[in-house]
């Protein structure tokens, strides 16, 4: 058996496979940033720790931290899929909180954060 024109498949399949992206569609993992400001019993309950190790565990980008006026504020980048996620866990907060509101900005993704810290 005879293989004829090995050399021009794979550039051809290279070709494919580097557009199948843009031309699918379904491969472009869209990246978000959300500022999100949280009141209620939201302090002393282990929410900046917990949003922290949330964050992570999705592969979030940004800070949280707590503010004068009794809030925890946080900004998440990252995959939508996975910041929506976050937010989604931060309108609950851990065992201990009360969340009484989430005031939630969508912004363009900066890519600005390496990595996911608790400032403060």
């Amino acid at each position: 058996m005879k293989i004829v024109g090995v050399g021009f498949i794979r550039p051809a399949i290279v070709g494919l496979i580097n557009q199948a992206p843009t031309m699918l569609g379904y491969f472009q993992v869209k990246k978000i940033r959300a500022h999100v400001l949280i009141s209620g019993i939201v302090q002393g309950v282990f929410f900046r720790a917990n949003t922290r190790d949330i964050a992570l565990s999705h592969g979030i980008h940004g800070w949280v931290r707590n503010t004068m006026d009794g809030k925890v504020e946080a900004v998440f980048e990252g995959d939508e899929t996975a910041v929506k996620k976050v937010v989604e866990w931060c309108k609950r907060g851990p065992s201990g909180a009360r969340v009484d509101n989430i005031d939630i900005k969508w912004l363009a993704h900066t890519d600005e954060f390496n990595g996911f810290m608790v400032r403060r």
